[in-house]
């Protein structure tokens, strides 16, 4: 089909479900301002990729700690913070200081904007979060294309930061831009909040939110964040939960030089053979976790929660060989949906001071230190999680009765979070899938950790809603990253639908 058939036909779709109050829908939008809105994206579409052209061409990668970098990323911010003043919204851009590099050095740090449309006591209040910074991307790396210029290739936008974040900020801001176009009171009072650090672990931005938990956020009734993806190529999805993260690290020392094999090999207790027998330790050839107690907090599975898995859209098979592996642990959908998602998992990521380079060097490390995480599931507590991975590996290296010393550190603690789906907003979003796709959501959680979910949560104590507008194959992070043309424009309805579906319910 031509896509701007298909797109017509969805925006006529839409419509006639509001009409007849069909099969999808028990309640009314008015049918002629959604109409007019969905008609007036179709319309401008081309508008709207343009522009995340120009964002895209802006190389805001906060990951690399480097002056020019830093520079772009600063222009990064004034570019949206512009756009948001030209929709008419009320903006501040806050000084967010300087971050202290381990060699020294310093550099700024992009500010955060906040910014407010509206203000209307008897509408409800939806905060939106985004970022504007991207992971560092070079074209010698593997890219098809120039990772900073847009590139569209059979409907796909090509281009880093199209799915992460840019384009779904840029959707949330084309839905209002299109009500402000038609002249039209926004059916729900707007906030932004957009931080460009978000790649390099959201410097200070907590800080921030704490401080305007009375303030900037006082008012705000929702929390909105489109930062993650969904599980299909096609079928569209809401995100009420993640993992958390528990990074360690244990290091096994005999002295700070390396030895030579030939002259030590066999008279000491090797550093590399503790470590290994300790990484060993921790998770069977199944994927079970081996660290006593681990699994005792873990939420207990419920049948409402099984049925939630059963209704999900997964085709194993193409999930797959989209993946590229031979084969899983698991061979059901439900199974793996549940490994990903609501049970913990170890993965062990490398080992610092070993011999990694190609060829033969009979070396003996004197020092290693290695590197694993637990992704964390509720109700499981970090805290408690250190103790007991700490006492498993002071256990299993004490009977060794090796010489050498070991250090155990957990280097980052992410609690998982979770939310109840029947908030008003998870109602609301539902409702504007089922007018925009005219389907169900896939209701999932992401088995990553988006910490930002949680410190809204527990820090304005507000109801947060993710909302994924790009496909499972967008490849955030990676080479070619993209977001379909498709996505990006009904993921702009989808916002707009949203907005009205709030406006309804609150």
């Amino acid at each position: 089909m031509d896509p701007k058939l298909g797109r017509m036909a969805a925006s006529l779709l839409a419509v006639l479900l509001l009409l007849e109050g069909g099969m999808f829908s028990s309640h009314s939008l008015p049918p002629a301002l959604l109409e007019k809105v969905f008609q007036y994206i179709d319309l401008h579409q081309d508008e709207f990729v343009q522009t995340l052209k120009e964002w895209v061409a802006i190389e805001s990668d906060s990951v690399q700690p480097v002056p020019r970098f830093r520079q772009e990323l600063f222009r990064m911010m004034a570019v949206a913070a512009d756009t948001l003043q030209r929709l008419g919204a009320r903006v501040t851009s806050v000084d967010m200081g300087s971050q202290q590099l381990p060699d020294g050095q310093s550099l700024p740090i992009p500010p955060v904007i906040l910014a407010e449309l509206g203000n209307d006591p008897t509408k409800g209040t939806v905060c939106f979060y985004g970022h504007l910074d991207v992971q560092p991307a070079d074209q010698g790396d593997g890219w098809l294309t120039d990772p900073y210029v847009l590139t569209e290739v059979d409907g796909k936008l090509y281009g880093r930061g199209t799915t992460d974040n840019k384009g779904p900020v840029l959707a949330w801001i084309n839905a209002v831009s299109a009500f402000r176009a038609l002249e039209q009171d926004l059916p729900v009072n707007i906030k932004f909040i957009i931080e460009g650090m978000e790649e390099a672990g959201s410097v200070a931005l907590e800080e921030l939110v704490e401080k305007e938990k009375n303030r900037f956020f006082s008012g705000v009734d929702y929390i909105v964040i489109s930062d993650n993806l969904w599980i299909s190529q096609r079928k569209p999805a809401i995100t009420y939960g993640t993992r958390g993260n528990s990074y360690f690290t244990v290091e096994v020392k005999c002295r700070d030089q390396d030895f030579h094999s030939g002259t030590f090999g066999g008279i000491l207790h090797e550093p590399m053979a503790d470590l290994v027998a300790l990484l060993g330790s921790l998770v069977d050839s199944s994927g079970h976790i081996l660290v006593p107690g681990i699994y005792d907090e873990v939420a207990p599975l419920t049948e409402e929660e099984i049925n939630t898995y059963k209704a999900i859209h997964l085709d194993l098979e193409e999930y797959r060989n989209s993946s590229r592996v031979e084969k899983f642990l698991f061979d059901t959908k439900e199974e793996i949906l549940m490994h990903l998602w609501r049970y913990p998992s170890l993965s062990i990521h490398g080992i610092e001071g070993a011999f990694d380079e190609p060829g033969a060097k009979t070396v003996i490390p004197g020092q290693v230190i290695g590197k694993f995480s637990i992704r964390l599931v509720p109700h499981m507590n970090v805290s408690v999680v250190e103790k007991q991975v700490t006492r498993h590996l002071e256990d299993v290296f004490s009977k060794r009765n090796s010489s050498n010393k070991m250090v155990v550190s957990m280097t980052l603690g992410l609690h998982p979070w979770i939310a109840n789906i029947n908030d008003t907003q998870y109602l609301a979003a539902k409702r504007a899938i089922r007018t925009v796709f005219g389907t169900e959501p896939d209701m999932i959680r992401d088995g990553s950790t988006i910490p930002i979910a949680k410190m809204f949560q527990e820090i304005v104590h507000k109801s947060v809603v993710l909302i994924p507008l790009g496909a499972v194959d967008d490849g955030e992070h990676s080479q070619n990253e993209k977001i379909n043309r498709w996505n990006y424009i009904e993921g702009t309805k989808l916002f707009a639908a949203f907005f009205l579906e709030m406006a309804q319910l609150h």
